[in-house]
């Protein structure tokens, strides 16, 4: 028989105390007996709680049975007395509990499928991505190819052969999509076992696992973005001159700045320095996370003066609702019936060009397309982002861009 040496009016005093001097800098954690083995433990703070403290094989073991008042002395007692009873009959509290716990997550883990992980898990990362395009191709390809085959399983019972299911019929022809949609599933089950509701290693992982059972690729040539000729840059400006609306300006100034088409499209107006002719891109659009100044050249300055009336809202290029910044300049190209190049490739026009004809050192040009350098040391020695030199290369760009072209002869 247990022996108490608390009562109710007891107990009381002694937290009441407790929560006053929590008031103190005297403040201090107690534990308090009731007998053997049945404690209250009340932290500086004045909270208290019920404990239960054992030995097994010379190791020390607690359990919790439950915050004071809402337990009261008489519950705690009878909790206490339920803990003794297991030990006698050799169950050890403490690892029946945590057994009890994982049994719930087991129980938890049926319920849940892949198709629900997924979409807990993209609800947790969409925070972290820079915009809803990349959460939605996420969805698509989760749904368009993994959620047929193991969309209804539950998250514990994935496996390998699963895992190939879903990749082996398009490794080869769909190469690029099978291997983003590889590390996808991967990450929602590197995620379902953290939080544990799947144990083992994960059945996606590539490394020393599906590098082994997918058939190897052979090497192909890295694929670029589809350019235009620097030398065709000024005549394709004339023929841009003769296009209507807010993307044709909008295509010449991504061309005169050497920008990204998401850099431009989501351009707002606080954003420009009319006076020291600078556009300040802030990190959080940009690829690299690093802020990028762009010096504008007078076309530049030009074309934002000229739709800044048209122009309603924040965004610079926007649609034709309000403050809503456009969509893509690739339709523009269709509807001039330019084919074979991208937005994307006026960028590597410009490069083409400074490498070839003018003297501007690599760092500068790289700079001016906000490119993160390859060497380590380089990056540590280069503190500048040498906007003088290059808005010298941008007026220059811009001067090129608006050479008349020759009149070839009939």
């Amino acid at each position: 028989m247990a022996l108490n040496k608390l009562t109710d009016l007891k107990l009381e005093s002694i937290v009441s105390k407790a929560r006053k001097a929590a008031q103190t800098p005297d403040a201090k954690s107690a534990l308090v007996g009731d007998g053997s083995g049945l404690y209250l433990s009340i932290t500086k703070a004045g909270s208290a709680s019920w404990l239960f403290r054992y030995m097994v094989t010379g190791k020390a073991h607690t359990v919790g049975l439950g915050g004071y008042p809402k337990v009261s002395l008489k519950i705690a007692r009878v909790k206490a007395q339920e803990v003794r009873d297991s030990l006698a009959n050799g169950i050890d509290p403490s690892l029946a509990k945590k057994e009890a716990a994982r049994q719930q997550k087991i129980a938890t883990s049926k319920a849940k499928t892949f198709d629900t992980c997924v979409t807990e898990y993209i609800e947790l990362q969409r925070p972290s991505w820079n915009n809803a395009k990349h959460s939605q191709q996420w969805t698509n390809t989760l749904n368009a190819y993994a959620a047929p085959v193991i969309g209804k399983m539950p998250i514990a019972h994935i496996d390998t052969a699963d895992v190939l299911k879903i990749l082996s019929p398009i490794w080869t022809t769909k190469h690029e999509i099978a291997s983003r949609l590889r590390g996808r599933i991967e990450s929602v089950l590197g995620w379902a076992t953290v939080h544990g509701w799947r144990a083992g290693p994960n059945p996606a992982r590539f490394k020393d696992h599906l590098e082994h059972l997918l058939p190897k690729r052979q090497a192909t040539v890295q694929k670029h973005h589809a350019a235009m000729p620097y030398a065709q840059i000024p005549a394709f400006i004339k023929q841009l001159e003769a296009q209507d609306g807010m993307g044709r300006y909008a295509l010449e100034f991504l061309i005169l700045c050497a920008s990204r088409t998401g850099e431009v499209i989501g351009a707002v107006w606080s954003e420009f320095d009319f006076e020291k002719r600078i556009w300040t891109i802030p990190a959080t659009r940009m690829k690299a996370k690093v802020e990028h100044r762009v010096p504008m050249s007078n076309r530049a300055i030009e074309i934002l003066k000229t739709i800044k009336p048209f122009s309603t809202g924040t965004h610079v290029f926007n649609s034709d609702k309000r403050d809503k910044p456009m969509s893509s300049m690739t339709m523009l190209l269709r509807r001039m019936k330019v084919s074979g190049i991208t937005v994307h490739g006026f960028r590597s026009s410009f490069r083409d060009w400074v490498g070839e004809k003018t003297d501007y050192p690599f760092h500068v040009a790289e700079q001016a397309l906000a490119h993160s350098l390859p060497n380590a040391v380089q990056v540590a020695y280069l503190r500048s982002d040498f906007v003088e030199k290059r808005t010298e290369m941008m007026r220059d760009w811009a001067t090129f861009v608006a050479t008349v072209p020759a009149k070839t002869s009939e």
